[in-house]
């Protein structure tokens, strides 16, 4: 078992030579503020005008056909692993293809999985519910009753957004139960605490939300009661980002926790015991990832020290639940990670501890074993010189399931025996596209305030370094998410096959190195994350790799954000960009969605010292005209609830406005992936790598 961090876990300046002039202080001024009404009529018409406008262009280009059918192809391909989930004697999967568009929940005896030999029971059949009901539902998880597993809480979307409508399910019968726990549309999240009873936290009013727009109530739900006369057990402010409630089911007892986030980044924690909330005195930016052993193990966002001891930003530590819950502070070190490592991952198997640890963005792999009030530690044979992400983890047992991948070596599923510490390897995805003439560089690039940024170049062994080849950049820079070496059957086909270079970026706001590299882009130091992607595209110059005419770059959501202001800063650099989902008006972003959640990465801007530096960089109030903006293609969907459409459509109207063109396509569905379908995420792909070829090659420049 894993636990990620629950908690969400989102006077204007004039703009010289604008084309439309406004004051972001009062809304009613932005000329685009109407394409904020997400489902509008205005706004819809707008939006189906641009489609067709632009899949009228790009769906014509002689790449398309053969893009989205090789694409689908690959999505749709039977030789894909059926991803695994331990729960109980069962492996549990959620499977789409061809057959099954919007797909299956179907599990099998985990024993038949193990030997190859998998039968599969379908559970719940989304493309038939959707049929039935008239929505187009989007299947969001299943949270099951432990220990038997017989209830589950499945949670349906429609649509593919964050809120999910949850419903009680019944495996034997392997129906709804018309009378049993349903929840309706929100965000929010829930646990068993026993057959009867819920914790829960959802929607029921103005009035229990933040102003995140998530719940800031944990409630004691009874079977066969009202919700909103379920009982509330703990309540944050409605500043804070979200409340929530959380289970976790040992041998030795059962554990139930609440947590107050306080920011994105800073929560407090409370043990519920003998009917109080218990807080725990740990640093508001640590992290409770599990407990094992009784031993509560804490994740360190910065330094600590607690009495006598000092623990190092990044340590991964644990103490006795008691000795937390009486204010004792006798803590263990558990690991400590380097300047170079950080840890990516921590599991809880039945007795044993599994630490994903990167160094030097190269995945590592070790158990934990507590005895005698100390940690030992022992490395797993994994594969190297790639990422390793943990699987399912048994809660019976010390087996667990971990994937190993790199830019060249397809997806391997491994099963493992934490206790034994032997791993065996189950299946591995054929290979897509023909990498036989493919090699994957390391390097670094200095930033502008003089860091070495590392960056992966991807393509043919005798790479002409004249400046000309088709290259497309990747970066995130954000919320301590790590980019690392991975298998795109999709993007080696349609782009590294053909000949095209792919760079992926381990620029600072990642986690790459540890919460250290991510603070280092923070709020007032953003500028920081947008230097290093510069430099890494100037880096790519300097070595004859590239050049701006065959440069192009991509971003999704935050990473929308990043290259939303990579194009503004540095036109010169980029001649296409692919900005997915993206955040762009910054002024207006903490008002829109999720958007308010997300301050403690960005700032806030309508206090003024904060938003002085978030304007220097804000897309949306940096166009100007006369530019060299390359032709940008924006892409978004109607049915993204944590990032606002609105984002992506005014930077469209206000580029066009000003007289650029650009491309743009917004999904009706999707949620904040931007598609709920193989054939949408097909079609997806096929719009980007055309749009590439159109821009980079080398027959177009």
């Amino acid at each position: 078992m894993e636990l990620k961090s629950i908690g969400l876990m989102l006077a204007f300046s004039l703009i010289a030579g604008a084309a439309t002039v406004f004051s972001q202080d009062n809304r009613n001024d932005d000329p685009f503020i109407w394409l904020e009404e997400v489902e509008g009529e205005n706004a819809l018409e707008w939006v189906e005008e641009k489609n067709r406008e632009s899949l009228g262009i790009l769906k014509s280009d002689m790449h398309y056909e053969d893009f989205y059918s090789q694409s689908l192809e690959i999505l749709n391909s039977r030789d894909r692993i059926a991803s695994p989930s331990i729960i109980g004697d069962f492996i549990y999967n959620f499977w789409q293809d061809a057959e099954h568009v919007r797909g299956i929940w179907r599990r099998t005896p985990k024993d038949q999985y193990l030997a190859g030999e998998p039968e599969w029971e379908i559970i719940l059949d989304i493309d038939e519910m959707s049929e039935k009901d008239g929505v187009n539902w989007v299947f969001g998880g299943a949270s099951g009753l432990y220990p038997d597993y017989e209830r589950f809480m499945v949670a349906l979307s429609r649509g593919g957004g964050d809120a999910v409508v949850r419903r009680e399910f019944d495996m034997n019968s392997k129906t709804f139960i018309d009378d049993g726990f349903y929840v309706p549309e929100a965000k929010g999240s829930l646990s068993w605490l026993d057959e009867n009873t819920l914790l829960i936290s959802t929607d029921l009013g103005e009035e229990t939300m933040t102003t995140s727009g998530y719940p800031r109530q944990v409630r004691l739900w009874k079977r066969g009661t009202p919700l909103e006369d379920a009982t509330v057990l703990f309540e944050g402010k409605k500043e804070d980002v979200s409340s929530y409630g959380f289970v976790i089911n040992k041998s030795e007892r059962q554990y139930v926790m609440f947590g107050r986030g306080i920011t994105f980044y800073t929560s407090e924690y409370f043990a519920y015991e003998n009917r109080e909330a218990i807080r725990l005195d740990i640093p508001e930016d640590a992290n409770i990832v599990n407990i094992l052993n009784n031993q509560v193990i804490i994740d360190l966002k910065s330094d600590w020290q607690p009495g006598s001891q000092f623990f190092r930003q990044g340590s991964l530590v644990s103490i006795a639940y008691e000795d937390l819950l009486n204010n004792r502070h006798d803590l263990t070190l558990i690991v400590e990670p380097d300047e170079r490592s950080g840890i990516r991952s921590v599991s809880a198997s039945y007795s044993k501890l599994i630490v994903n640890m990167l160094n030097n963005v190269s995945s590592e792999l070790y158990i934990f074993d507590y005895e005698n009030g100390s940690w030992n530690s022992t490395r797993v044979d994994a594969p190297a010189y790639g990422s390793i992400s943990t699987g399912s983890v048994s809660n019976f047992s010390d087996e667990y399931f971990f994937w190993f991948q790199n830019f060249l070596t397809p997806s391997t599923l491994y099963f493992a025996n934490a206790r034994e510490n032997s791993i065996s390897k189950m299946q591995s995805l054929p290979e897509f596209f023909n990498a036989e003439n493919l090699r994957v560089w390391q390097y670094e690039a200095v930033s502008a305030d003089g860091t070495m940024i590392p960056y992966f170049v991807v393509g043919r062994q005798d790479i002409e370094y004249n400046g000309k080849n088709p290259t497309l950049l990747y970066a995130y820079g954000g919320f301590e998410v790590s980019m690392l070496p991975s298998y795109s059957s999709v993007m080696g086909k349609l782009w590294l096959e053909n000949g095209g270079v792919y760079v992926l970026a381990n620029i600072r706001g990642g986690g790459e190195f540890g919460p250290k590299w991510h603070q280092a882009g923070l709020k007032e130091n953003r500028q920081r994350v947008f230097d290093d992607f510069h430099a890494v595209a100037e880096a790519l110059m300097a070595r004859g790799i590239t050049s701006p005419a065959h440069l192009g770059i991509q971003g999704g959501s935050n990473g929308g954000l990043l290259v939303g202001v990579a194009f503004t800063q540095r036109p010169d650099l980029y001649n296409a960009v692919i900005c997915q989902v993206p955040l762009l008006d910054m002024k207006r972003y903490n008002k829109l969605l999720a958007g308010a959640s997300w301050m403690g990465e960005y700032g806030n801007p309508d206090i003024p010292e904060e938003w002085a530096y978030i304007e220097e960089y804000s897309p949306y109030h940096n166009l100007k005209e006369n530019q060299d903006y390359p032709l940008v293609f924006f892409t978004t969907s109607t049915r993204d609830d944590r990032v606002h459409p609105g984002h992506a459509r005014k930077m469209v109207a206000r580029m066009e406005d000003m007289g650029y063109r650009v491309y743009y396509y917004e999904n009706t569905e999707g949620g904040h992936a931007g598609a709920s379908t193989n054939e949408q995420r097909a079609m997806g792909s096929a719009l980007n790598y055309t749009y590439l070829w159109l821009k980079l090659s080398n027959q177009n420049n």
